[in-house]
C-alpha cells in the first residue's frame, strides 16, 4: 500500500468504481489536510476526519448511505456526507477546507476509510453505504455481507 504522502499517494476508485483519483496527507498545513486530486480539481479535507469519521461510523454500528453532494446542494439527512458538514460533528461544520469544493465527502472519504482498513464499503452503481470494521478481542473483525 502507498504511504499516503504527496510523492506516494493512496490511488483510490470512488465507490462505484467509476473514478480514479490519489489522496495524500499533508501535515504540515493548517489545520493538517489530507489532499484529494480528483484529475485537474483540488479538494482538501481536515486531515483528522480519517479518524473522526471512523468513530461516528463505529458509534452508528450499521450501514451508513454516502449521500455524496456538492457543496452548493444540501446532503440527505443520516449520509455520511451530511455529517461531514453537521454543525454538531467534532469539527463544528464543514471538514472539507477548500471553499466551492468542501462537498463530496461521502463520496471521497470513506474509499480512502476502506483501503486502510477501517471500515467496508459497498460498491454499487448507485446508493453505496459503509459501516466502521468494528474488531473484538478475539481479534480482527470479520465483516458480514451487507
Amino acid at each position: 500500500m502507498a504511504a499516503g504522502t504527496k510523492q506516494d499517494p493512496w490511488e483510490l476508485k470512488t465507490a462505484p468504481g467509476t473514478s480514479e483519483y490519489t489522496m495524500y496527507r499533508d501535515e504540515e498545513s493548517d489545520p493538517p489536510a489530507l489532499v484529494c486530486q480528483v484529475g485537474a480539481t483540488t479538494l482538501k479535507y481536515r486531515l483528522r476526519a480519517v479518524e473522526d469519521l471512523q468513530l461516528w461510523l463505529m458509534e452508528k454500528a450499521d450501514w451508513v448511505p454516502l449521500g455524496a453532494a456538492d457543496e452548493n446542494k444540501p446532503a440527505a439527512k443520516g449520509t455520511v456526507e451530511a455529517w461531514g458538514r453537521d454543525p454538531e460533528n467534532p469539527v463544528g461544520g464543514w471538514y472539507g477546507l477548500r471553499k466551492g469544493y468542501r462537498g463530496r465527502f461521502g463520496m471521497y472519504l470513506p474509499p480512502l476509510l476502506e483501503a486502510l482498513g477501517l471500515v467496508e464499503l459497498t460498491h454499487d452503481k448507485r446508493n453505496n453505504s459503509v459501516r466502521a470494521i468494528i474488531a473484538d478481542a478475539s481479534g480482527p473483525a470479520v465483516p458480514e455481507n451487507p
